[in-house]
């Protein structure tokens, strides 16, 4: 049931409260929203009135929130934030039609660009904007109209489409001083780096050669980049995504270290609320990235023992 509008507080006295909140004091926000002291206080003072709710009180010479204008200011917040959002993405769009996917930072930068890339020329009129995230959210609460998912196809609620297999593969930099004709065995010896949310990435990689690994220590990095910049530098092996790695190792800065790992359980997925009908933008979305075959399309991996033939 839509509730009047005329019962709505107004924009202005929302947002000195906001501040009010978020700044800690009447002075601060006055300072922020390049208004008087007194200009703010009325403001607060219409609320107030308006909601028939005690929201401040005074304290010495300032102002502090009571528990329920704490409450309120924090809805307000996320009101606010959606209304900035929803206002830049009209902006920056203009008479296009909007598309707002959330997608992992390495992934989105290195696989599905090119394929953005290629979707946005065939569809001119669509207006693309993105936003990285890496575990899985509550669609009705980040306003997204699609996610790439990675792992199992186990977020309740959403719609998957298969994108690309999570293929890794080990490499160190040629000049870090490892035996390029290692064994997998010999790995064990050498310095691994880790990826702080696949901590058995390197376990599962060892016991598909073959290798008891034992106990695996190792610095640990919260990102695909970070760990490839720690590779490249000459840190350790790591075990990297062949999106990441091939571009590095066709330029000769990275050598591989080993087979790849092609782990059966984990893929990327383009997903979308189960509940709402796809836009029209994200229906064209879907039927771009099937019509690829995208998770079929990705670039063959080059054996191991070609590379240290």
């Amino acid at each position: 049931m839509s509730i009047p509008r005329r019962f709505l507080p107004t924009i202005s006295s929302l947002r000195a409260l906001e501040a009010v909140d978020r700044l800690g004091s009447a002075v601060a926000a006055a300072r922020d929203l390049d208004l008087t002291h007194s200009a703010v206080s009325r403001q607060l003072k219409s609320l107030e009135e308006q909601l028939g709710v005690n929201l401040l009180t005074r304290e010495g010479k300032g102002l502090r929130l009571t528990s329920a204008g704490r409450r309120y200011a924090r809805s307000v917040r996320h009101c606010l934030d959606d209304l900035a959002r929803a206002s830049l993405q009209l902006r920056a769009a203009g008479d296009r039609n909007g598309l707002n996917l959330a997608v992992p930072l390495t992934f989105g930068l290195y696989w599905l660009a090119p394929h953005l890339r290629a979707f946005l020329v065939e569809n001119p009129t669509v207006h693309l904007n993105q936003s990285t995230r890496n575990s899985a959210f509550d669609f009705a609460a980040e306003k997204f109209d699609a996610a790439v998912h990675f792992g199992a196809p186990d977020w309740p609620g959403v719609e998957f489409l298969p994108l690309a297999q999570n293929r890794l593969v080990p490499v160190a930099s040629p000049n870090a001083g490892f035996p390029p004709e290692a064994t997998p065995r010999d790995l064990l010896d050498m310095p691994l780096l880790h990826l702080a949310s696949r901590p058995g990435a390197w376990e599962s990689w060892f016991l598909q050669q073959e290798v008891v690994p034992g106990t695996l220590r190792g610095p640990l990095f919260d990102q695909f980049l970070s760990l490839c910049d720690a590779a490249l530098a000459g840190q350790g092996v790591a075990l990297l995504p062949d999106f990441l790695t091939d571009g590095q190792l066709d330029a000769g800065r990275l050598i591989r270290m080993g087979p790849s790992f092609q782990d059966s359980g984990n893929s990327y997925f383009l997903v979308w609320p189960q509940e709402a009908e796809p836009t029209p933008e994200l229906q064209l979305l879907i039927e771009f990235l099937r019509e690829r075959g995208t998770i079929r399309s990705q670039r063959p991996t080059r054996s191991f023992a070609s590379t240290v033939a």
